[in-house]
This record gives C-alpha cells, structure tokens and sequence, in this order.
C-alpha cells in the first residue's frame, strides 16, 4: 500500500524533536550524519516526502487514532551520505500524518 503524497509533516516533529538533541531517544545526531540541521529541516521534509513516502508502506498497529504505517528506506542525504530510516505514520480516514523516524 502507498500512502497519501499529501501527508501531513508537521515542521514542529522535525525542529523541535528530531532535529535537536536530546537526552533520550535522541535522532539529532543520526540525522546529522547526512547533513541535517535545524538550518535546512525543510530538506529533511522534502526528502522524507520525495523519498520515503514513495515507497510501499507496511501496516503495523490499528489503534484508536487510526491505523499506523512503517515505511523502510534510504534517504540520499544533501552531503551524499546515505542513511537507512524507518518512518512511521499513521492514517485516518482524513489524514496521513507522520509520526517519527528510527535508524534502520
């Protein structure tokens, strides 16, 4: 299954969550690996859009807030590196938004 191309990523998930450092579950310096920053966070949303949810989507759990999606890809990075992600996402009957990131 492919999810909606118009999937709602919310620039606050990436700018203050997974592109600052923190001292749990930190994603700030995997991502930093490819040239990620809170300068550029617009690229991560647009390689995340272009990249990743191209790709065929895998259900995961039925919770009460909609059925939830991973998505396992290479993101080609802005400084040419290439990191392994799985995202997660989640659908309703209104929306696809998207959730958060892990190395893969």
């Amino acid at each position: 299954m492919y999810l909606n191309q118009n999937a709602i990523i919310s620039p606050d998930k990436l700018t203050n969550y997974l592109l600052i450092p923190l001292s749990k579950d930190d994603k700030s310096q995997y991502l930093a690996q490819g040239g990620y920053t809170l300068d550029n966070w617009q690229q991560l949303e647009k390689d995340l859009r272009e990249q990743i949810l191209t790709l065929e989507a895998q259900p995961t759990l039925k919770t009460k807030y909609g059925q939830k999606y991973q998505i396992i890809g290479s993101l080609n990075c802005p400084n040419g590196v290439v990191l392994k992600i799985k995202t997660i996402w989640i659908t309703t009957e209104e929306i696809t938004k998207f959730l958060t990131l892990f190395p893969a």
